[in-house]
């Protein structure tokens, strides 16, 4: 990202990581940006700014460690297995000491759950939200898991899904290794065409999704639709050895349900095929409930460099704790299971 002008001064995603060396060995490291807006973060803080605004402070510049544009669980404290409490505290405090100089909080987006555990007990501020996921229980194959639906969701699903193939679109799962040039070249038109139909702003470019084709080969799924001799739409997602990441689609046609079976139909496919245990296809979307995705609590860790707002602050993360766990309690009420394993 950083190589190819996806982060810098013009999105507000300026690196400012930090790398702990030892007898000049590398022995941990932090991902950190410092943000001039919460452009791309995904834990939303603007009640926070006007806040301060209205109070006559600053708050930005922050600092945040995260993935950029990534609302995807992930480490973002980095040392070797069986040295976290040594360096985890270190790195903590070097960045909390670095909002002395001038910065007005730190935060931690998305961390994994050890990460999270630590930030806990470290007294920092804790926010929840909620996404979808979907969990792979074993299926042999697309139909076994419609066939853990409800009739009525399992019908719909079906329905979406032939509405695609009546459309004359059929579909190509991509990695590195065979995707073109021309297909990275395809995406680009449809993922900057979102941008553009949602006056947003498109912050990765061609020369970022060649490289990561390149450099990470076995680690991207592309997923691209075409109509006769014509490719019309895409859908970008990662690959662990555990989880599918969903992060980017764009389309030059609106063809009915394409969104849902290039987004989270072949999404479920693939890891269903490869053993994958996880699909997580981005922040927000109820409407993914239907489809299989049942919801899970993310976590995000803040630390304030002023103490005016603290208690204010801390009051609004509880109550906020509290709303999301009772909105996850009551969407788990319309999972498109038959049987109780999610419930």
């Amino acid at each position: 990202m950083e190589l190819h002008g996806c982060v810098g001064e013009k999105f507000g995603w300026l690196p400012r990581h930090i790398a702990v060396y030892e007898q000049g060995e590398l022995v941990a490291a932090m991902p950190l940006y410092e943000k001039t807006n919460s452009y791309g973060e995904f834990v939303f803080d603007h009640a926070w700014a006007d806040a301060y605004q209205r109070s006559g402070m600053h708050y930005f510049p922050k600092l945040v460690s995260a993935v950029p544009y990534t609302p995807a669980n992930g480490q973002r404290l980095l040392c070797a297995a069986g040295e976290e409490e040594t360096w985890f505290p270190v790195l903590l405090n070097t960045a909390t000491e670095l909002c002395q100089q001038g910065f007005s909080s730190f935060h931690c987006l998305f961390p994994e759950t050890q990460q999270q555990d630590f930030f806990i007990h470290s007294d920092l501020l804790i926010r929840h939200d909620c996404q979808y996921h979907w969990f792979n229980q074993g299926y042999e194959d697309f139909d076994d898991f419609l066939g853990k639906l409800s009739s009525r969701k399992r019908k719909n699903i079906r329905k979406e899904r032939q509405a695609v193939i009546n459309a004359n679109i059929s579909l190509r799962q991509l990695n590195g290794h065979s995707a073109s040039e021309q297909d990275w070249i395809d995406f680009t038109r449809f993922y900057n065409n979102t941008f553009t139909e949602k006056w947003g702003m498109a912050t990765f470019n061609l020369g970022f999704f060649k490289e990561i084709g390149e450099t990470l080969p076995d680690n991207v799924l592309l997923v691209l639709a075409d109509r006769e001799d014509e490719c019309i739409a895409g859908a970008l997602m990662y690959v662990s050895d555990t989880t599918l990441y969903g992060r980017h689609w764009g389309t030059t046609d609106n063809v009915d349900q394409l969104h849902f079976e290039a987004c989270y139909y072949q999404g479920i496919d693939y890891c269903i095929r490869h053993n994958i245990q996880c699909f997580e296809p981005g922040a927000q979307g109820e409407h993914k409930i239907a489809r299989g995705f049942i919801p899970v609590i993310t976590k995000s860790a803040h630390w304030l460099s002023s103490d005016v707002y603290k208690y204010a602050i801390t009051h609004y993360c509880q109550q906020e704790q509290q709303a999301v766990a009772e909105y996850a309690s009551q969407l788990q009420q319309k999972l498109p299971y038959k049987y109780e394993a999610f419930r």
